[in-house]
């Protein structure tokens, strides 16, 4: 696939771009990337610089690569940050779906997570339900995100739990990969793959705290495997975050060792 992925971008380290982009090639697919932002590292370092590119500055990039766009196989968008950023998504996924009616789009709707609440403004989540899912072929929240969005809290405690995510999921997408699932149980973690005809779920040990730059990895590993069984997606998937987030917190790394260990990008030694 020709993949257009537009996220933020850093020198040091693995979040947005610089996280999404290597593994989409490492599949075997084209990526062209745009950037938000070029910073020198993520944010949550003590220091950090670089620029943002505004929305009119990422729209010009786009306008100059409308040429190409035929040849867009997929759209994926990550971090945003702002409502004009949104609508420079939106445009530029309707004017490629409008040259290739096959191209699809997957939107990750970053918003924020369990453990710090939201990291966007107040009106990005109105911009994800307006503007952004409605175009989406697929979706990646994480749960709480997929709370939020849908005004529904859901409980592992309960016994249709699965069912009623995945029925959250798939009324703002037909497909979806919703991560960060809680299981009623602290030592584990899963994920959930929706289809209008399958719901696939895995649970794995939950290895402790945010790992900066996972998200961005499981949404590029969903693009890039999006035309994979739903099944063999999700094992794929859950093995690759699997050994990338135990090699960050055995052996205390600042960032995904995505270089290291990139055959497990292309070949996980554990599927789950």
């Amino acid at each position: 696939m020709n993949i257009i992925s537009l996220q933020s971008a850093v020198a040091y380290g693995h979040v947005g771009n610089s996280a999404a982009v290597f593994p989409m090639q490492r599949l075997g697919h084209e990526v062209w990337p745009v950037h938000t932002v070029n910073f020198s590292n993520h944010t949550e370092y003590p220091t950090w610089r670089g620029p943002v590119l505004g929305a009119e500055n990422v729209r010009e990039i786009l306008r100059g690569m409308e040429f190409a766009f035929p040849q867009v196989d997929l759209f994926v968008s990550g971090y945003l940050g702002t409502a004009e950023m949104a609508e420079v998504v939106h445009d530029v996924v309707m004017a490629i779906k409008q040259t290739n009616p096959q191209a699809r789009y997957v939107c990750d709707p970053v918003i924020g997570n369990a453990e710090v609440g939201s990291f966007v403004s107040d009106d990005i989540p109105d911009v994800y339900t307006d503007t952004l899912i409605p175009l989406a072929d697929a979706i990646t929240p994480n749960q709480w995100e997929l709370e939020l969005l849908t005004g529904q809290r859901l409980d592992p405690a309960d016994t249709a739990y699965t069912d009623t995510l995945a029925d959250a999921a798939g009324s703002l997408c037909e497909n979806a990969l919703v991560t960060s699932v809680e299981t009623g149980d602290p030592a584990t973690i899963g994920m959930v793959d929706v289809t209008p005809t399958d719901v696939c779920r895995v649970d794995a040990p939950r290895l402790g705290g945010n790992v900066v730059g996972a998200g961005d990895l499981a949404t590029a590993l969903y693009a890039a495997l999006m035309d994979d069984a739903p099944q063999a997606r999700l094992a794929h998937i859950a093995g690759t975050m699997g050994a990338m987030v135990r090699a960050v917190r055995e052996r205390g790394l600042d960032e995904l060792p995505l270089i290291e260990l990139q055959d497990c990008i292309v070949n996980p030694a554990r599927r789950a």
